[in-house]
């Protein structure tokens, strides 16, 4: 592969977005904290991505260690990319941006995509504030259902569809509220208070959400 591009500056700033600078690498890492991908799937959830961009973040990454790509057993015979723990690393980076870009997410547009776990990161975020503790938590909008592993130290954070297993707690809202929570305007606990998030389920996360 030719050499990576580098701003050539003796700065850690400089050195990570050396590796992660380019565009579409961290909504890559996005998609990989939900867990193994294929191609496929990462291409369908990244609206607006060429083939060879995709092609080519993912081989850049793979060489600066954030991603891995393994073939699955039989039947399925597909190759799938896995984040790394040197790519889970930039979970509190993704964090970042999503408070910071909380100004600049206003109205949605006409243009604009929209997947149902891309509103993981703020809802996780939320469930931390809120110290609800830990636990797998299912969440239900309008255009799907996604889960979240809150609280986990490793693994998937979240993925896409119903939960795997049973949740500890069940969370239907709204576009709406969802998208306040998003923009900041509105966190968990208060819209559990307000009736515009229901919470089901006898775990201990979805109690502490009730009772909070």
């Amino acid at each position: 592969m030719p050499p990576r591009r580098s701003y050539d500056q003796y700065c850690s700033a400089a050195r990570a977005l050396d590796a992660v600078g380019d565009r579409w690498t961290l909504l890559i890492v996005r998609e990989l904290l939900a867990g193994p991908r294929r191609y496929t799937d990462l291409h369908a959830d990244l609206p607006g991505v060429s083939t060879d961009v995709l092609a080519s973040r993912l081989k850049d990454m793979e060489r600066d260690g954030l991603a891995t790509r393994r073939r699955l057993a039989p039947p399925a015979a597909a190759y799938v990319y896995e984040i790394t723990v040197r790519g889970r690393e930039l979970l509190p980076v993704l964090q970042a941006l999503n408070v910071w870009g909380q100004a600049e997410l206003g109205e949605r547009r006409p243009t604009d995509a929209v997947r149902a776990h891309w509103f993981a990161l703020p809802l996780l975020r939320n469930l931390a504030q809120a110290g609800a503790g830990e636990g797998l938590v299912e969440v239900r909008l309008e255009e799907g259902e996604f889960h979240l592993h809150a609280g986990s130290g490793s693994g998937p954070v979240y993925g896409d569809g119903p939960a795997p297993v049973e949740p500890d707690a069940r969370l239907v809202l709204d576009t709406g509220t969802c998208t306040a929570v998003g923009r900041g305007e509105l966190s968990v606990t208060d819209a559990v208070r307000a009736g515009r998030i229901r919470v089901t389920g006898d775990g201990t996360l979805a109690k502490a959400l009730r009772e909070d």
